[in-house]
């Protein structure tokens, strides 16, 4: 019986996805490489794990959600990394936005370690990690599927599986893609209208209420006239993912012009010191120009 789950990273998703685990019963282990976000977890119950490794040993599944390929890398092949560590037949599942071409490497590693593999991305940014209702994009085998169900099932609403590891690498590119894409549109709408002098909040209402208003846009829309920039999402992780998804476009022969033009939005601003704020928040060098 799945009983003990490691996590490895603790920022605004995998926080979340811990404490909906501990709050499912679940024997956690956890580590971050900053040591005070994992203390926040020890005080809700799990344990501190000193190294990928130490979190790994003896866990049934091992869940990663991490920045980008090369963080990915380190944690689970690198020193004191979490793969070697774990047990036979246990489950990795790596539920970072990476590359086609990191995610295949990396299943081969495990497959060689004699630990199942999953890719398991999600959908839904930092409310929906804190209440259990991500919606997981998963690649893989359904025996390692059917193994990490469990905890899959304490931290998402929904669970897809779209078939081979690679799978829901592409999926989960093209959706950041359009999402990345669609905020940088609409920083640019709103700059437009406030150059303008117009009642901001009566032209956004026709963005809202028309056919542009999807999720994406009522959301991150919003946060940018309030100008509340907690962050669901952070400027450098879109701008990491907008370049992963040219790269997976170029991949298949498809120069993608608009997610380079969309990334540079992310880039500058994280170049002008947003980096640590939510993606709502590309609009103000747009304001300031």
């Amino acid at each position: 019986m799945t009983n003990k789950i490691a996590v490895l990273g603790l920022g605004i998703m995998g926080s979340g996805m811990a404490r909906q685990l501990l709050a499912a019963g679940f024997d956690v282990a956890v580590w971050n490489r900053s040591r005070e976000k994992a203390e926040a977890l020890g005080d809700a119950g799990a344990r501190v794990a000193a190294t990928p490794a130490d979190a790994a040993i003896d866990a049934d599944i091992v869940v990663a959600m991490l920045a980008d390929d090369s963080v990915s890398r380190a944690i689970w092949t690198g020193e004191d990394g979490a793969l070697p560590a774990m047990k036979p037949g246990a489950v990795a599942v790596e539920s970072s936005t990476l590359t086609g071409d990191w995610v295949f490497e990396l299943a081969r590693e495990a497959a060689a370690q004699g630990v199942r593999f999953i890719e398991a991305p999600v959908t839904g940014s930092r409310d929906q990690a804190a209440q259990g209702q991500l919606r997981f994009l998963v690649g893989g085998e359904a025996d390692a599927l059917a193994a990490a169900r469990p905890a899959l099932e304490a931290m998402g609403g929904a669970i897809v599986h779209l078939g081979p590891v690679g799978s829901a690498a592409t999926v989960k590119l093209a959706n950041n893609f359009l999402c990345g894409v669609q905020a940088a549109s609409l920083a640019e709408a709103i700059a437009l209208f406030e150059k303008h002098g117009l009642d901001v909040e009566q032209a956004m209402s026709i963005l809202f209420d028309g056919a542009p208003a999807s999720p994406m846009v009522k959301g991150v829309g919003r946060r940018m006239l309030d100008r509340d920039y907690a962050p669901h999402f952070l400027v450098p992780l879109m701008a990491k993912d907008l370049g992963y998804a040219a790269q997976a476009l170029a991949d298949v022969g498809i120069q993608s012009a608009i997610a380079q033009a969309a990334r540079q939005r992310f880039v500058d601003a994280d170049a002008a010191g947003e980096g640590h704020r939510d993606i709502a928040a590309i609009v103000e060098s747009l304001r300031k120009a």
